[in-house]
């Protein structure tokens, strides 16, 4: 083996940020439902507990043998939306409170899928999850949420919309908090083992590991070798350190399963950053030749990074997946907060991003008088991007109250810090309250 590849990889550990993000269980809970909340909740825990127990142990161990740190070890469970059956809602806070319980139990650090698949109508129970958020948000630790309410075939539905951005202000009033454990998606997918929008597939395995790497720092760092060298140079150092960075994931990954017995499911390719200055996007594009993210040439800097990310990632793993590209959170990212607080980076800039990226406007903090029909509209936009291009898109912005623009928030640990954002106060809420269903666009009909 070539010493120069070994001495690389020790470099992006010890001295680049590169890590394992998550390694993700799958669990299927179909199996749990019950005849009313309470059972439902006693074989959700005993289903979880009995799958999991041994999920960080083994990481901890791989950690151990491999020198690779493996910072988040979560569980994604079906959406519960669909086990709730003739669940009331004190069945679905006790199911709630399960789900809670058992990944503390087993030690893991989120559980995701309190979530609901709406993107075409909804059922009284989807609702009553819906409005369940602001008490069960406030109340778990570990529980993740999602809300699914568009799709490509199936278009934008404006009433949960509208219904989602009401539940959001609702959320903030009792915990700002908790919408960052909130995400709204369009066109969500069922094997992403990134949080806060984790959720188990029906069309996936009972359980499966799925893994997401991450390694911002180890991309800034090969485009330093790079500088003043054409963007063809650039695309290409990009796809070739991705590509070292998917083998790494995929072989944790994989010995994981094995040691657990489960099928391995996929590598999710995104670059995640964090609060920490060396393990940030903004600072790859920045490295690409922007004198700040956000200016002029930040969108197409960003398609660049996304696409050389695949095309290097799926040649080092026959199971691709996910969200697989760039996240952009704003408070998870030291040079996004910097270009906020700079007023180089607006929502607008990063609503433009999100078109070629991989998720949306992601932990965003807005003033906490922002009105309901104007969150509602945000998510409509973000929505309209992902139906309109077949992409993921998604929306995790927080109301902060008492906060206007110029203040900022600290939600501390991997949350980062967030500035509040201007958001346009002319008012959406004549739209909002149409309601209704926005149509799946043409090119969506392929039979």
């Amino acid at each position: 083996m070539d010493i120069n590849k070994i001495n690389e990889t020790i470099q992006m550990i010890s001295e680049e940020h590169f890590d394992i993000r998550t390694v993700t269980m799958g669990i299927s809970l179909l199996d749990c439902i019950g005849g009313d909340g309470q059972r439902t909740a006693e074989k959700v825990h005993r289903k979880i507990v009995d799958k999991a127990g041994k999920l960080v142990e083994t990481a901890q161990q791989l950690e151990r043998d491999f020198g690779v740190p493996i910072v988040n070890k979560r569980i994604s469970v079906t959406p519960v939306s669909l086990l709730a059956g003739n669940a009331d809602y004190d069945g679905l806070i006790k199911i709630a409170r399960a789900l809670d319980q058992a990944a503390a139990d087993v030690g893991v650090d989120f559980l995701g899928g309190y979530s609901a698949l709406i993107q075409k109508g909804s059922t009284p129970t989807e609702k009553m999850l819906i409005d369940s958020f602001p008490e069960v948000l406030s109340t778990t630790k570990l529980l993740m949420s999602s809300i699914n309410i568009a799709s490509t075939k199936a278009g934008i539905n404006l009433n949960a919309v509208g219904k989602t951005g009401r539940t959001i202000k609702r959320i903030s009033e009792v915990d700002p908090l908790g919408n960052a454990k909130l995400v709204v998606f369009a066109n969500a997918v069922e094997d992403n083992p990134f949080m806060a929008g984790a959720f188990h597939g029906v069309s996936e395995d009972d359980a499966v590991i799925n893994v997401g790497v991450s390694g911002p720092g180890v991309v800034k760092r090969a485009l330093e070798t790079v500088r003043d060298r054409s963007i063809d140079v650039v695309a290409e150092k990009i796809k070739t350190t991705a590509f070292k960075i998917t083998r790494i994931g995929q072989l944790i990954g994989g010995l994981t399963a094995k040691k657990l017995g489960l099928p391995f499911g996929i590598v999710d390719l995104s670059l995640a950053p964090t609060p920490a200055r060396g393990d940030s996007v903004a600072e790859v594009l920045e490295e690409i030749g922007l004198e700040q993210v956000g200016t002029h040439g930040t969108t197409a800097a960003l398609m660049l990074l996304n696409d050389a990310i695949k095309k290097g990632g799926v040649m080092a793993s026959q199971r691709v997946g996910g969200l697989s590209g760039a996240f952009i959170p704003v408070s998870e990212d030291a040079g996004m907060i910097d270009a906020t607080v700079a007023g180089t980076l607006s929502i607008s800039k990063l609503e433009a991003m999100t078109s070629v990226c991989s998720v949306g406007l992601d932990m965003i903090a807005i003033p906490g008088n922002t009105p309901a029909s104007t969150i509602s509209a945000m998510i409509a936009d973000e929505a309209a991007i992902g139906v309109q291009n077949n992409k993921t898109t998604a929306v995790r912005v927080i109301p902060v109250p008492g906060k206007s623009v110029g203040d900022s928030i600290d939600f501390g640990g991997l949350l980062g810090r967030a500035p509040i954002m201007p958001v346009i106060e002319k008012s959406s809420t004549a739209f909002i309250n149409r309601g209704g269903h926005i149509p799946a666009p043409i090119h969506s009909f392929k039979n």
